[in-house]
């Protein structure tokens, strides 16, 4: 009876770490997009989505991000929206706080010319360079939608 009490202490255990929900590290040059099947290669335009359950889909832009939601069956069942930060290569930041900028000038994976800074000061930066409109998570939602 004893060893049944540790043996199913250790299952629940190993079940509770196997669900932590957080993002992976994407593998560049190997991972590849949950969406359209590229190859994940460029280090500031790539995303990430994690499930409650911890079910992660990368992604090589975060247009295919976007674009994948509408399929996804139940939204409501994703915890985390990531997509790389635009000035820090192969960091991950919350898409859903993140500033977005479209500019022509800029080229992104998938043609959508779609850029994510972490804050709006960066954002505001690039866009008096390069040009482009600037989005919230929210906005950028309304603009694929179509």
């Amino acid at each position: 009876m004893q060893t049944l009490k540790h043996y199913l202490t250790l299952a629940l255990l190993l079940l509770f770490f196997n669900c932590n929900v957080s993002p992976k590290p994407i593998d560049y040059r190997n991972d590849g997009c949950y969406f359209c099947s590229m190859t994940i290669v460029d280090k500031v335009h790539a995303a990430e989505i994690v499930t409650k359950k911890g079910k992660v889909y990368k992604f090589d832009a975060t247009e295919c991000m976007i674009n994948f939601m509408k399929e996804f069956v139940d939204t409501s069942e994703i915890e985390l929206y990531l997509s790389n930060n635009y000035t820090e290569p192969e960091v991950l930041i919350d898409a859903t706080k993140a500033t977005f900028l479209i500019s022509k000038n800029i080229p992104s994976p998938m043609g959508a010319f779609l850029s994510a800074f972490k804050n709006k000061t960066d954002a505001e930066q690039f866009q008096t360079e390069k040009g482009g409109d600037l989005y919230t998570w929210k906005t950028l939602l309304v603009k694929f939608k179509d």
